[in-house]
């Protein structure tokens, strides 16, 4: 039987900065989710260990259980994408699309291996052999040295952060991960009371 992991939380940062020792992702806005593939079965599992049974995730669980391998967890994020690769957060919480994406940022098991201690360069380059053209999943790529950019960039395109990455950092090291969030982000606004009134809404339909 897999592991239990509990995902690493990315420490909050107010600004970005360059290290060659640090490599930088874009960060999606969406559901964080562990991916545990095991005999042909994959579950979807959150931060706080509630497995997501959704009609969407359920078809993504099944596209990720066709990986090529006897048991895998991986990390990553649950988003969905408008036509400009934008996450669309409102889209994905009222569930009203079905081509859920799996974001996929790390490999942290692979056929009976607990890859936790390797690099995190070497658990990315594996991962990416993985899950490269695969459907249904992305591999986050990276940039190594150059934060402050991807951050510039992520403000003009009203993208929601990034994360920076310590390249060479087992994944239970503490704050070896560190998010910088794009201030001026249009989808969070008011985003606070929309999941108020969504949860009011999904209470009063139960």
């Amino acid at each position: 039987m897999l592991p239990r992991i509990a995902p690493i939380a990315p420490t909050r940062i107010p600004t970005a900065f360059d290290d060659p020792e640090f490599i930088a992702e874009l960060k999606h806005d969406g559901f964080r989710a562990l991916a545990y593939i095991e005999s042909g079965v994959c579950r979807l599992i959150s931060r706080k260990q509630i497995v997501y049974k959704s009609k969407p995730f359920i078809s993504l669980c099944a596209l990720l259980a066709q990986l090529p391998v006897r048991d895998a967890i991986l990390d990553g994020e649950l988003i969905c994408l408008d036509g400009d690769g934008r996450s669309q957060f409102m889209e994905l919480m009222r569930r009203r699309r079905q081509d859920v994406c799996y974001y996929a940022f790390d490999l942290l098991w692979l056929n009976g291996v607990d890859l936790r201690q390797l690099p995190l360069l070497d658990r990315k380059a594996e991962l990416r052999k993985l899950v490269h053209g695969k459907p249904g999943i992305l591999y986050a790529d990276h940039l190594k040295g150059a934060a402050v950019e991807l951050f510039r960039v992520c403000c003009a395109q009203d993208l929601e952060g990034i994360v920076i990455k310590a390249a060479r950092g087992p994944y239970s090291a503490p704050r070896s991960w560190l998010k910088v969030i794009n201030p001026d982000y249009s989808q969070h606004r008011g985003r606070r009371e929309m999941f108020e009134r969504f949860q009011e809404r999904q209470h009063a339909q139960q």
